[in-house]
């Protein structure tokens, strides 16, 4: 028996429309996810190295919770638990219509479903970001963080001048590769109704039932959008350089600075 594949059916009218939404709001998501991950992990990696014993069991105790948990089982509280929790006036100004709420493309990213999938993907994976930076951080010699306080760097400026632009680094394929597991685990966003890539898919074949087509086409746009996104992280990503040149470079900094407190 034979199938007959019938692309007209999938790449034409409104199916079209359809995966060119789908497709856009998981750019959209993916982009808010990473930003979300981002700022979470550097944070809990600040509260961490300045918190004491009590910021770094609230970071354990943050990484213990998302790590462990399915990512789907997190999504779906957030959706129809803890959103439910927030305020009413808040609820309802979400749902209104706002003209402003809309990104190119026309996807609408203040809806119940866009803000708690960005969030629900933000924070499982800084709960890895958190632990794949540290391993980056963690590779830094403990002679540069103690000529750093011994020059009076706090906890926050030896992080950021010291410690994180190494520790990326060291770690940033890691990174990259977390990032590019957000956008593909966006997918499971369309189990609270999230209108995503695989959402608009699962629509088509409900519609026409053209069901090998249209996750042929979804499955070909994860891939691009996979290898593009890898791509442009890797180009913009910090440069991989040399532990003794990072020595070097830093120590220059750290002797820059005492000069200049002279």
């Amino acid at each position: 028996m034979t199938h007959l594949l019938d692309w007209q059916g999938v790449l034409t009218g409104q199916p079209l429309q359809w995966i060119l939404s789908g497709f856009l709001t998981t750019l959209w998501v993916t982009l808010a996810g990473i930003v979300l991950a981002s700022l979470l992990a550097i944070l809990f990696l600040a509260l961490r190295l300045s918190g004491g014993r009590a910021g770094r069991g609230v970071t354990a105790a943050w990484v213990s919770l998302f790590r462990n948990t399915p990512l789907l089982v997190q999504l779906l509280f957030w959706y129809f638990a803890a959103w439910n929790l927030l305020p009413q006036g808040m609820r309802d100004f979400v749902n209104d219509d706002h003209a402003w709420s809309t990104l190119p493309g026309n996807v609408w990213w203040l809806t119940p479903e866009f803000l708690c999938s960005a969030w629900g993907l933000g924070v499982f994976t800084s709960a890895f970001l958190i632990e794949e930076v540290a391993s980056g951080l963690h590779s830094v010699s403990n002679g540069q963080r103690e000529a750093a306080l011994a020059q009076g760097f706090s906890s926050w400026g030896m992080l950021q001048h010291i410690l994180l632009p190494q520790g990326l680094a060291n770690a940033w394929q890691p990174i990259v590769g977390q990032y590019l597991n957000l956008m593909k685990l966006s997918s499971l966003a369309s189990g609270i109704g999230f209108a995503e890539l695989t959402y608009q898919v699962r629509q088509i074949e409900s519609y026409n039932a053209h069901a090998l087509e249209a996750f042929a086409v979804g499955t070909v746009l994860y891939l691009i959008t996979g290898v593009v996104l890898g791509f442009l992280f890797t180009r913009i990503g910090p440069p991989p350089v040399g532990t003794a040149k990072r020595v070097k470079k830093v120590s220059l900094n750290i002797a820059g600075r005492v000069e200049d407190g002279r």
